[in-house]
């Protein structure tokens, strides 16, 4: 691996999304996403008991954040975001490093996610971590339209 693709790990703080927060977060999600969430999707899941949603913070900057739900004894990693200027860095590593302690502890024995299949590097990153692939799903994503891998991750929760 070249040193231009190697990760870079930043001192980042991982804490639970507040309001304060939504306006950036919106912000980023258009930024990132070509068919991002709208605003009222974040302050939605602030207020329901089944939703967590995190932030990464370089200081006081976010740089990125996720979003997860859990029903019984599943959970789902339902986003997962990094400013582009702090992707490799370990950002994504601790959010779902900090998601996968909280599903744990809760004694969730399955992490689901869904992904594109042309998102080379969400699929590398997932599959590092222990996601395999379950089935496709049909025309899942809109803008651009795109099948989504269903991926899910078993946890050990003994």
């Amino acid at each position: 691996m070249s040193s231009a693709r190697r990760a870079v790990k930043l001192d980042i703080a991982i804490r639970k999304m507040t309001r304060e927060d939504l306006a950036i977060v919106s912000r980023l999600e258009k930024e990132i996403f070509s068919d991002p969430w709208p605003a009222r999707s974040f302050t939605e899941i602030l207020d329901d008991e089944q939703w967590g949603a995190l932030v990464a913070e370089h200081g006081s900057e976010v740089i990125g954040y996720a979003c997860y739900m859990v029903v019984l004894d599943e959970a789902h990693l339902a986003n997962i975001a990094t400013v582009p200027s702090y992707r490799r860095k370990s950002v994504a590593k601790q959010l779902l490093e900090r998601i996968l302690d909280i599903v744990i502890d809760l004694k969730c024995g399955i992490l689901l996610l869904e992904v594109r299949p042309s998102n080379r590097e969400a699929l590398d990153f997932y599959r590092k971590y222990g996601f395999m692939e379950l089935y496709r799903r049909p025309n899942y994503y809109r803008r651009p339209v795109e099948d989504a891998l269903i991926m899910v991750r078993y946890l050990d929760t003994e």
